[in-house]
């Protein structure tokens, strides 16, 4: 009988310091609570992962379809991305930000924004043991679970960003840095800023004024301005569209920013973005990709790029915009009348999230959470799971179907989910 070999000791530092994405967690949980959930008719409703579930459009599909007759598409293509795809994205980027990109230097396909973003913190981050050493990030704080383990994993440290209803969810980043040096560590040690407008998970969305700020903070700072504009384009109607940090006077000087065709056009498992602006920091990110993917497979950069400077795909994301709306309106309806004071919350004007306050007596927003799911087979998000300022909120992703988003209000006024 062979005996059972303990690899962990050669795992390195930065993997065992790090969670299981808790969107993961959290489905696992759902999963393992599923017979006993259906047993009392409760079964599971998952507005937890932040992943639109409609199909895609015909057009893309169709696309696809066509490009895999093509010759050659079966081959290797480039990390960089094939020359039609640099083309369109920087078609689309004129085209709807009035942004003007080189296709050559300044855009580099990715295999979605969050692979990306990854390889960025890699070209920023260095190894150091002391604590107070360490290469920083400033990261919005609620705000993406990916940031800060991606940064914890290759050896750096994240410090927080704090968005809240006091600082109208833009807080002054000059403020952060002076935090940052009453806590002991070293200005001289960022590299680098985050911002995500509109925002996961809150759907707070910025001016461009600010915008303007920040780039002004980061040249003045000389640091990298990294923007996470995953939902450029999920806006209501009759709000003022997203715009790009490319926009604003002097970003190409410090910033890039990442986009992705997940979230527009549900096209999450596809897994095609591109990030564009500064050539010196697409160049490195550039190298980084060269060394570990061999880039996406073309038949579907073809297809990405037909999408993109498409009718078809501009007349898609209405529909899909205009249906996010009425699910928001059902469930601020309905939150409403279980109790919550959305007159005077946060009700976003872009994203398909719905970011709450727990009721008061719940300890924790894991705590509610769980009951939630224990009772209701209502799938949510703890808050604490975006940063330490989520504690006491939690986030709710509308993309299930109307019937649904109707069915979690009536079982939480069932189960007795009031506010107060």
């Amino acid at each position: 009988m062979q005996t059972c070999i303990d690899l962990n000791h050669n795992f390195s530092d930065g993997v065992k310091s790090i969670e299981t994405y808790i969107m993961f967690r959290i489905k696992q949980e759902a999963i393992r609570l599923t017979p006993e959930l259906t047993a009392k008719n409760r079964s599971p409703i998952y507005l937890s992962i932040g992943a639109p579930v409609k199909e895609p459009p015909i057009f893309v599909k169709n696309a696809l379809l066509n490009a895999l007759n093509e010759p050659g598409y079966h081959l290797y293509s480039t990390p960089k991305g094939e020359p039609f795809y640099l083309e369109a994205v920087a078609k689309r980027m004129k085209n709807r930000f009035n942004v003007t990109v080189d296709p050559k230097t300044e855009i580099f396909s990715l295999i979605g924004s969050k692979e990306g973003l990854a390889n960025v913190f890699r070209c920023l981050i260095n190894q150091r043991s002391d604590k107070k050493q360490k290469d920083i990030i400033l990261i919005p704080d609620p705000g993406y679970a990916s940031y800060r383990e991606q940064i914890k994993v290759l050896g750096g440290l994240s410090y927080p960003i704090p968005l809240n209803a006091e600082n109208n969810y833009m807080p002054n980043l000059d403020t952060v840095m002076e935090n940052l040096k009453a806590d002991g560590y070293s200005t001289e040690n960022v590299r680098a800023v985050v911002i995500n407008y509109p925002s996961n998970p809150l759907g707070a969305s910025a001016t461009k004024e600010y915008l303007g700020q920040v780039v002004d903070f980061a040249r003045r700072n000389k640091l990298v301005l990294i923007s996470d504009l995953a939902y450029a384009d999920v806006y209501f109607e009759g709000e003022e569209p997203p715009a790009s940090i490319l926009e604003a006077e002097g970003a190409k000087d410090v910033a890039v920013e990442f986009h992705s065709l997940s979230k527009p056009y549900s096209m999450t498992g596809w897994r095609i973005g591109w990030v564009c602006g500064n050539k010196d920091i697409v160049s490195a990110i550039g190298k980084i990709k060269s060394t570990v993917d061999t880039g996406i497979f073309k038949a579907v950069q073809r297809a990405a790029s037909e999408i993109l400077v498409s009718e078809e795909g501009d007349k898609y994301i209405k529909e899909c915009n205009k249906e996010f709306q009425i699910k928001q309106q059902i469930m601020v309806k309905g939150f409403k009348e279980l109790g919550w004071d959305m007159d005077n919350l946060l009700v976003p004007k872009a994203t398909f999230y719905l970011w709450l306050p727990i009721p008061q007596r719940y300890p924790s927003s894991e705590a509610f959470t769980q009951d939630l799911l224990e009772k209701s087979g209502i799938v949510a998000v703890p808050g604490s799971g975006f940063g330490k300022y989520g504690e006491g909120f939690f986030r709710l992703s509308l993309v299930s179907s109307d019937e649904n988003l109707y069915e979690v209000i009536k079982r939480m006024k069932t189960d007795g989910f009031y506010f107060n």
